[in-house]
């Protein structure tokens, strides 16, 4: 019983884990740099941010667990579903060395695109699994769509400039 706790725990803190590492290492880069980017009327309030990964990691970290205890742990048949969410998180993880760490809006651009590919693919694999892991993959699809969509307008809308240029 112990162990269960320890691997539902485990699962779903784990996303917290680079979330947490991401907003650490970039945290100075928010009020020099993003601060001074043009974006679109409906960026939701840089308090709202915190607040929404936190839930939508423990959303996705417990569906996670959901998934690895329906199939048996690291068992053959969990080899895809898990595959594509640790694929998932990766990208997850990598946003924010891509645009705040690098302020490369347009790896940041195709790292989001291809994140957005794999969580869905997450959790079409996860349906047929778990139901509930799927839907609680929902509110993170949702707000993934809100960041592309926010991201595409930060890339387009803040030209990069190049090295030596001036305006």
């Amino acid at each position: 019983r112990a162990r269960m706790w320890a691997y539902t725990v485990g699962f779903t803190v784990l996303p917290h884990v680079g979330g947490f590492l991401g907003w650490f290492i970039n945290r100075k880069e928010i009020p020099a740099w993003y601060e001074k980017l043009k974006k679109p009327s409906w960026c939701p309030p840089r308090k709202i941010f915190p607040v929404a990964w936190t839930v939508l990691y423990t959303g996705m970290g417990y569906a996670s667990y959901l998934i690895w205890n329906d199939l048996g742990g690291c068992s053959s048949k969990a080899i895809v579903p898990l595959g594509l969410y640790g694929a998932q998180l990766a990208l997850n993880w990598a946003w924010p060395p891509f645009f705040f760490g690098a302020r490369n809006l347009k790896m940041a651009l195709i790292d989001i695109l291809c994140l957005d590919g794999l969580a869905i693919g997450t959790t079409c694999s996860w349906y047929r699994i778990n139901k509930i892991a799927a839907l609680l993959m929902v509110p993170y699809l949702g707000w993934l769509a809100m960041a592309t969509c926010l991201t595409i307008r930060i890339w387009k809308d803040n030209p990069e400039q190049k090295p030596g240029k001036s305006e």
